[in-house]
């Protein structure tokens, strides 16, 4: 048995994300681990092809905790990369292949990205970003013949599994950027450890609210430079099971991967499962091997949620963490969602070993039913911000994780997310801090001032808007500053709508009203979420 490991009464628990491969190549080497673009790839391959990764690593790197980069598209070599740096002890940092150049050169100098891989499709907004920031780091490309160093070299390159370090849990795995209210994305460090010991509570406690098997077919959903698409691959590849890969979201497409493959659990936000179902209606199709959708990232709507236990007729979970949680740390299981139709807007109980507390401005708890921010405590959160000791002291408060969401918790534990402390919009799962956006905006010359704010929206569950005043004697030429946000905003941060005023509420201070402006759009509705 590996350091990496401990025994549990019925589980085999790993404390290592390249053990969790290593183990599975010996048990099930010629089991399929991975489906993506019509191949698949079975475990045995999956360890050989990452030790190529983790031994190209070892003798690029300056020694361990060097920072690898990954963007591009869903597919195989996203995983091997992924455990060839789980084995090699380096840092993995994917990175969202929809950011624009300028975006993506904030991640790789604040990373201090050592070396980047890529395929085709992202290859000029590496080389656009490499050389708007100044930044120096081997770029792989997964496609033959565009770099000096390209894939196929890595993978013909000889592997020494002695080389590589020996496994330890407390390592920082990876940095996901998520933003921030300052406008700049943040590096969230996550260990090893982080990303397995929820699965372990639960089954140790004998708890079936998530669950992975050998034999499932599980259905990777959401973007691997997200925490939710990271974490439920990895919960899959510790219990066996094969993951499907999708390049990008499109409803048809997952729709027939889903029934080519025999899907049988799937990770999704509230948007990707309204568009599968309107696929389903059409098509008049069927999953009948679909036996659970766990579904998080934004909240879901009573009318979504019913529909879906109608249409597929198979279990849902919902999940709630964040990327600073390294894993879920509430669900409301299964159960819950057939027991009562008021617990269907709940975002669930936490886990065994997760604790839960609602406080007020001044940080004293409140009452059961009172409104106030969550703070969590769990064993899998990060260790810090990359980089940023004042913000880790920030989030991070005498053990318990401030999340800058608004809730309250019922007399039954279960918790309601009821609006956001911190500025946020979600958007089909993706994150816009308004701050970000409106310092681009801001930057356009004939410009004053602005707000960007979130409002319902049935599809998205949010979507970013504008409202902005002119400088004195300036036109705002509406066409013109949107052409302005390409190439300096991501398009799903662009706001879908900008309408010029007079002026923008502020208190006696000069302080935005944001919330002022935010709660019209909002009265009608029982969460502000």
């Amino acid at each position: 048995m590996s350091v990496a490991e401990t025994v549990v009464p019925g589980l085999y628990a790993v404390k290592d994300v390249g053990e969790i491969l290593r183990r599975q190549a010996r048990q099930r080497g010629e089991e399929p681990a991975i489906f993506s673009d019509g191949e698949a790839l079975g475990y045995g391959e999956l360890w050989r092809r990452s030790l190529n990764v983790a031994g190209h690593l070892v003798s690029r790197l300056d020694g361990e905790a060097g920072r690898v980069g990954f963007i591009g598209r869903e597919c195989a070599a996203y995983y091997e990369v992924l455990f060839g740096c789980a084995l090699a002890g380096a840092v993995f940092v994917p990175i969202n292949w929809r950011l624009t150049p300028r975006e993506v050169a904030h991640i790789l100098t604040d990373a201090g990205i050592d070396l980047l891989f890529c395929d085709a499709e992202t290859l000029d907004i590496v080389g656009e970003s490499l050389r708007a920031s100044g930044h120096r780091a081997e770029v792989v490309c997964l496609a033959a013949g565009l770099t000096p160093t390209d894939y196929d070299a890595v993978q013909r390159a000889e592997a020494d599994e002695s080389a590589l370090p020996p496994p330890d849990p407390q390592r920082t795995f990876c940095l996901i950027y998520t933003s921030g209210t300052t406008g700049l994305p943040k590096g969230v460090c996550l260990p090893h450890l982080s990303f397995f010991q929820i699965r372990e509570v639960l089954l140790s406690n004998g708890l079936d609210w998530l669950d992975w098997h050998p034999e499932d077919r599980s259905l990777v959903g959401i973007p691997g430079f997200h925490i939710g698409g990271l974490w439920w691959a990895l919960q899959s590849f510790s219990a066996g099971a094969a993951i499907v890969v999708l390049p990008q979201f499109e409803p048809r497409l997952c729709l027939q991967a889903m029934s080519r493959h025999g899907v049988s659990i799937a990770c999704m936000v509230p948007a990707m499962i309204n568009l599968l179902l309107d696929a389903v209606v059409e098509d008049g199709a069927a999953l009948p091997r679909l036996r659970k959708v766990v579904y998080g990232g934004a909240p879901i709507s009573a009318a979504l949620l019913q529909r879906g236990l109608e249409v597929l007729g198979c279990d849902f979970a919902q999940i709630y963490g964040l990327s600073e949680t390294g894993n879920t740390a509430v669900c409301l299981d299964p159960g819950s969602h057939r027991a009562d139709p008021g617990l269907l807007q709940a975002a669930g109980r936490p886990y065994p070993g997760v604790e839960l507390k609602v406080i007020d401005a001044d940080g004293r708890a409140l009452a059961q039913g009172e409104v106030g921010e969550v703070c969590i405590r769990t064993p899998a959160r990060m260790s810090g911000y990359w980089g940023l000791p004042e913000a880790t002291a920030s989030t991070l408060r005498d053990g318990w994780l401030h999340t800058g969401d608004a809730g309250y918790l019922d007399p039954a534990g279960y918790l309601f997310i009821f609006d956001r402390i911190k500025d946020v919009i979600i958007t089909g799962g993706e994150k816009i801090f308004p701050a970000e956006v409106e310092n681009v905006i801001s930057a356009f010359p004939p410009v004053h001032e602005c707000a960007v704010i979130g409002i319902p929206d049935e599809a998205w569950g949010e979507r970013a808007i504008c409202l902005l005043v002119a400088r004195q004697g300036a036109d705002v030429d509406v066409d013109e500053l949107y052409r302005y946000l390409d190439g300096r905003l991501a398009a799903y941060k662009r706001p879908t709508q900008i309408h010029r005023v007079d002026s923008l509420p502020r208190n006696p201070s000069g302080k935005l009203l944001r919330r002022a402006l935010r709660d019209a759009f909002w009265t009608d509705r029982a969460r502000r979420v």
